[in-house]
């Protein structure tokens, strides 16, 4: 797996179980447990991860939220980098083996997690139905996270608006995107959202709603939805 880019995302929810019966509804994805933790398979390909959101952060009302996971080579090197340039570190621990994790949150606010390893399954795939295809950010000031995200992962911005950017990796790889969206539009938070693929926009729509999920923004080719929790939100879009 290339060092910098996506590779994983799991959902941090108050309410596993519900949680769980609304993803394998909407998705057709299948749930399996193993030390607290729930990988989600299609078929028998992991394709996320779920835990139960941990006391002390459900003390803190922090809402339920989908994370994304970002490859590095070095996450001693990372963490330092990130707070030299105005990152918070939340969490740094060893998992299994040799693998290591740090939640990091950007100067905006946006958290995400960098694994250090090679047993993590890459789950993110182009165009494959009922799968993460992108992970993208939405900010309130774009300008707050640019030189955060060259100094950690040697990404490269490209404007393509006054409000959207594209991301490239050290590859020139077109890796995500960041979108520059008024409060009032996205909420409070700063986060990253992952997209993922299905067959067909309007029934997965169907799917979602009937199982309390919530549309937020329709984009034509794609759609943003809060799932039963409200609060996490993820893009559906066509493959």
């Amino acid at each position: 797996m290339k060092p910098n880019n996506f590779i994983y995302a799991d959902l941090s929810t108050y309410s596993p179980s519900k949680s769980i019966a609304f993803y394998e509804d909407v998705f057709g994805w299948k749930y399996y447990e193993a030390y607290n933790y729930y990988a989600a398979y299609l078929k028998n390909k992991e394709v996320a991860g779920l835990y139960e959101t941990p006391q002390k952060f459900k003390q803190m009302r922090m809402p339920h939220f989908w994370m994304s996971y970002i490859q590095v080579n070095a996450i001693s090197e990372t963490v330092q980098k990130a707070k030299e340039l105005g990152g918070i570190v939340e969490l740094e621990t060893n998992l299994f083996s040799n693998n290591k994790i740090a939640l990091i949150r950007d100067p905006s606010g946006a958290g995400f997690t960098v694994y250090e390893g090679e047993e993590l399954t890459n789950i993110r795939t182009q165009n494959t139905a009922n799968t993460l295809i992108w992970n993208e950010l939405h900010v309130s000031d774009i300008s707050k996270v640019i030189h955060f995200y060259q100094g950690i992962f040697d990404w490269n911005f490209e404007q393509v608006s006054q409000e959207y950017y594209n991301i490239y990796n050290a590859d020139n790889e077109h890796i995500s995107d960041v979108s520059e969206i008024a409060n009032q539009f996205k909420g409070n938070y700063e986060y990253w959202v992952c997209t993922f693929g299905v067959n067909d926009l309007q029934e997965t729509k169907k799917r979602i709603l009937e199982n309390g999920g919530t549309q937020i923004v329709d984009e034509t080719n794609r759609i943003l939805f809060a799932d039963d929790s409200g609060e996490a939100f993820f893009y559906v879009q066509e493959v």
